[in-house]
């Protein structure tokens, strides 16, 4: 081929200059000629090719720098050194880089059987990769790590989270308290932010149904039947003056609508702190703090047939079977109890844990 290249420039006629240069420009003309055609010969074209790598680090450096500690064993004593200096902003980075998007969830080490059967019926969506586990504890921050390096980052201060909290308890509410102030800080790094609970499983993509662009998206925690058709705005407030929101499945975009909600969440927390006589939890502030922004966020509220409590889809078997196909997460909730939890799961065939387990991004644990 190079014989052949040779050949066809040994017949090609040199060009007439109808304005000829002197004869000094001529010599210039000539050398500078056969310069930029050595550039790209074959060393040209690796210089070219070694600026073009350069210019690639450049770019996707600020993505490999987090996982940089990934290269050594996940269980070292180095790598475990360095999970705990592991940061929120380097973990939404790694996580959330390919499209600005994180899945979080906040799990204490009782839990993660939950986050396992979680993360199968997510990875069954494609989305596992946009998943970022908030460990509560730092059994959980290192099993997390070692089995799915860079996916799991602790907050500090860290909770007393070694036992399974009781729905209602000071430990339940000192776990809870802490979700909004882990969303806004991730909303402050410029990231969309769907926030789950463990006891929730995925049957279908919910990103579909997060239409337009609120600020909010959210779930009625209600088991009364809604319409099909029913309306997108927050609904009227109940007995206790306020609504029945569910804080266990949401959606925020890094608007100053959403700050507003996430910061009066949290203001809201702290005017009602936990006590043996209320036993609240987080949820009730929730709705005091979308009650109380309404009229300045952009909020929608989710689908009910795609997104229904658990007081619907488990003790509604009527209406379960009219909306067969529509429903997109299923949430465990309107029972208390770890064993219970499962035995329900199991019960209605979303218990995928032992027979699945090699679908989850954490593999066995």
């Amino acid at each position: 081929m190079t014989k052949f290249l040779h050949q066809r420039q040994q017949q090609q006629k040199p060009l007439v200059d109808a304005f000829p240069l002197s004869p000094r420009s001529s010599s210039f003309n000539y050398v500078f000629h056969n310069r930029t055609s050595s550039l790209f010969g074959r060393s040209g074209l690796l210089l070219l090719l070694l600026l073009s790598l350069i210019l690639l680090l450049c770019v996707f450096m600020p993505w490999i720098r987090p996982i940089a500690p990934f290269l050594s064993s996940s269980s070292s004593p180095s790598a475990l050194s360095h999970w705990r200096d592991y940061t929120l902003a380097q973990a939404a980075a790694f996580v959330g880089g390919k499209n600005r998007t994180i899945i979080v969830c906040a799990v204490s080490q009782p839990y993660l059987p939950f986050l396992q059967n979680w993360l199968i019926s997510i990875a069954r969506q494609k989305h596992q990769d946009e998943v970022l586990v908030i460990a509560e504890d730092y059994a959980t921050l290192y099993t997390v790590n070692q089995k799915w390096p860079g996916h799991a980052v602790l907050i500090p201060p860290v909770p007393d989270a070694q036992t399974a909290h009781k729905f209602g308890s000071q430990g339940f509410f000192n776990f809870t308290s802490r979700r909004p102030r882990h969303l806004l800080d991730i909303l402050k790094l410029g990231y969309n932010v769907m926030y789950n609970d463990v006891d929730m499983v995925w049957l279908a993509d919910p990103f579909p149904y997060l239409e337009g662009h609120h600020d909010v998206y959210f779930t009625d925690d209600m088991a009364v039947v809604k319409p099909f058709n029913h309306p997108h705005n927050l609904p009227q407030p109940g007995k206790k003056g306020r609504t029945y929101i569910c804080s266990c499945m949401i959606f925020l975009r890094p608007t100053d609508g959403a700050k507003a909600v996430l910061m009066k969440w949290i203001k809201e927390l702290q005017l009602q702190p936990w006590s043996k006589k209320s036993r609240s939890n987080d949820q009730p502030a929730f709705n005091w703090a979308l009650n109380k922004t309404a009229d300045q966020v952009d909020m929608y509220l989710l689908p009910q047939v795609a997104f229904p409590s658990g007081g619907l889809y488990f003790k509604n078997e009527t209406w379960v079977k009219e909306t067969q196909g529509k429903h997109v997460i299923i949430h465990n909730n309107y029972i208390t109890g770890f064993e219970k939890k499962i035995r329900r799961f199991r019960d209605f065939g979303l218990w995928l844990v032992e027979e699945y387990a090699h679908e989850s991004p954490l593999g066995r644990i």
